[in-house]
């Protein structure tokens, strides 16, 4: 039974490392031009000014579909106050994966196709969910690797208002 708990508590260790060296660290968010499934064009530069929500995620995962929930419901609290949220994909199929997803899940906030290379550039995401926050200046200030609660992102969205 300890054998079992080793692993675990190794990956939560290390998952409180990258969180704990994100939040150390600035860097200028890098920019991006994507356009959402209705064709509307999301592009970060022009968002600055706001705190922005970068959500790394898939379809197929788990923990993603867990914290979209709490996800729509900030968003409608805080989109007036200066917040943005964008859901970047990571579905290898593309849009093929993500239309049939959105189609059966309401989301309230844009979803755009990211890449790999999007991810890299944003700071080595590993894992998914992989959320970025972006200050009103377009740094990012923190990074949460895994599922967020809906507190964990009210908290980390009302330091940055």
């Amino acid at each position: 039974m300890k054998r079992i708990f080793i692993p675990y508590l190794v990956l939560a260790l290390g998952i409180a490392l990258v969180n704990l060296a994100a939040a150390q660290s600035k860097q200028k968010a890098p920019n991006f031009v994507l356009k959402s499934a209705d064709g509307k064009t999301y592009e970060l530069s022009k968002m600055k000014g706001n705190v922005v929500v970068v959500n790394f995620w898939a379809t197929w995962c788990g923990p993603c579909r867990i914290e979209i929930p709490d996800f729509i419901e900030i968003y409608k609290k805080y989109k007036d106050k200066g917040v943005e949220i964008i859901g970047l994909s990571l579905d290898k199929g593309g849009w093929d994966d993500v239309l049939p997803f959105l189609k059966t899940n309401t989301i309230n906030y844009p979803i755009v196709l990211g890449s790999q290379k999007l991810a890299s550039e944003f700071g080595d995401v590993r894992f998914i969910p992989t959320t970025f926050f972006v200050d009103k200046n377009g740094y990012i200030v923190d990074r949460h690797v895994g599922a967020m609660s809906k507190s964990q992102l009210e908290s980390k969205i009302k330091s940055l208002l």
